[in-house]
C-alpha cells in the first residue's frame, strides 16, 4: 500500500513536470505547446525585467533575463532566446504586452 502511495505521488509529480500549455500568437497563427514551468519561470522574469526598464528592445530583455535566472538558479532547456520570443508573443496576444513598431528595433513595454 505504501509503495502505491509513493508510486502515485511520483507519477502526479512527473505530470505536473510536463504540463504542457498551448501558446497564442498575436496574428492568430499557429503557436508552439512550451511546458508550464518553462513558461511560468519566462513571464516572471521577463515582466521583471520589464518593469524595471519600462520600455526595451528584446536583446536587452533577454540578457536580463539570462542573467535573472542564472542568479535564480534556474536552468530552462533549449534555447533560452526561442523560447523567451514565444512567450513575448504569446503575452502580446493577451494584450498584456506591446511592442512598438515605429521604432528599430522594436522596443516592448507593459
Amino acid at each position: 500500500m505504501k509503495g502505491q502511495k509513493k508510486l502515485i505521488d511520483s507519477i502526479k509529480k512527473l505530470n505536473k513536470v510536463m504540463e504542457k500549455i498551448q501558446l497564442k500568437h498575436p496574428e492568430g497563427k499557429k503557436a508552439i505547446r512550451m511546458d508550464k514551468n518553462k513558461y511560468d519561470a519566462l513571464k516572471t522574469s521577463f515582466i521583471a525585467c520589464l518593469k524595471a526598464k519600462k520600455s526595451a528592445p528584446f536583446k536587452d530583455l533577454l540578457s536580463d533575463v539570462t542573467d535573472d535566472l542564472k542568479n535564480k538558479k534556474i536552468k530552462i532547456e533549449g534555447v533560452i532566446e526561442w523560447n523567451l520570443f514565444w512567450v513575448t508573443l504569446d503575452i502580446e496576444a493577451n494584450n498584456d504586452l506591446k511592442k512598438d513598431k515605429t521604432v528599430s528595433p522594436y522596443r516592448y513595454s507593459l
